[in-house]
């Protein structure tokens, strides 16, 4: 069974009532069960939120710990969180793929987001495609596991 852990950061639980006009109306859990439903049987998507910055660090080392890949939208710890930085660094340097999503596109939007600390660690980052950006990162995930 192949495990892709989908991190998901502050506000995301919100989804589907938060500005649906930036970022859908699909709420998370709806994202969790069409990704659930697009992948393999011996694929299991673990679909995880948190406001805490510190749960998401924690899920990041388990990543690490048990060489799972990562999609991840770090929200509002995009454009910050050096700690995240750091833990998803330690992705990079174990060779555990790490896609950075996005559901809007933040060049498109206020200058304070264009910025992301993660970007630079991640394998690649995927943005502005709303749900369909969790899908392709799972997608490329996929293909890049063999």
């Amino acid at each position: 069974m192949t495990t892709i852990l989908v991190l998901n950061g502050p506000n995301l639980g919100r989804l589907g009532t938060r500005e649906p006009e930036v970022y859908g109306s699909e709420t998370l859990a709806d994202i969790g069960a069409g990704l659930a439903a697009s992948v393999p049987d011996d694929v299991e998507i673990d679909l995880r939120q948190t406001d805490d910055e510190a749960e998401l660090i924690g899920w990041i080392h388990e990543a690490v710990d048990r060489r799972l890949p990562v999609v991840l939208n770090p929200a509002a710890f995009t454009h910050y969180s050096y700690a995240l930085r750091d833990a998803a660094a330690q992705l990079k340097q174990a060779g555990v793929p790490l896609v950075e999503v996005h559901l809007s596109n933040p060049h498109a939007r206020e200058e304070f987001r264009h910025t992301s600390v993660i970007s630079g660690v991640a394998t690649g980052v995927i943005a502005g495609f709303g749900a369909d950006s969790y899908r392709l990162a799972v997608d490329w995930v996929l293909r890049s596991l063999g």
